[in-house]
């Protein structure tokens, strides 16, 4: 199997998409947190000390993906058109869903999923205090798509 990120001399090297056109591109992604039955009715009364819960890890999980390419080595710095997040509040903690967007020569997946796993941080983060328990799991990408015609830029 030949790796994308490894030259002929086993080398860590970044892709070369110059020659590709930019194409539409949309990446879904998902996580879960799990955590006290407690925990998530504070979320639900917005209850936390620190705050609105999913409004701060939304934020955080668009800033999120607007880093991607500063967090993980070879990854291409491409143009964010939109990224948005929902979450789903269970018994027992939170399931979070990411969307991004991009024309570019290259795909938004690992945006998707950085915007997930911030947003997870996040949580883990403004409700440490109330709960020791919690655990983030279930991080993937959903799905990924691409335009095979060229889009106007």
């Amino acid at each position: 199997m030949e790796l994308s990120h490894v030259d002929a001399a086993g080398n860590a090297r970044m892709v070369d998409v110059s020659a590709k056109p930019k194409v539409l591109r949309t990446a879904s992604a998902a996580g879960s947190i799990h955590m006290q039955a407690e925990t998530a009715e504070l979320i639900r009364k917005n209850g936390i000390k620190k705050g609105d819960v999913l409004t701060t890890a939304k934020i955080a999980g668009i800033n999120g993906a607007k880093q991607t390419a500063a967090l993980i080595p070879l990854c291409h710095t491409i143009t964010i058109d939109h990224v948005d997040l929902e979450f789903e509040l269970f018994e027992t903690g939170v399931h979070i869903r990411s969307r991004a967007v991009c024309t570019d020569k290259t795909g938004i997946e690992m945006e998707a999923l950085t915007a997930v796993s911030v947003a997870a941080l996040t949580i883990y983060d403004m409700c440490k205090a109330a709960d020791k328990s919690m655990r983030i799991d279930e991080i993937r990408l959903l799905e990924k798509t691409k335009e095979e015609r060229t889009r106007s830029v």
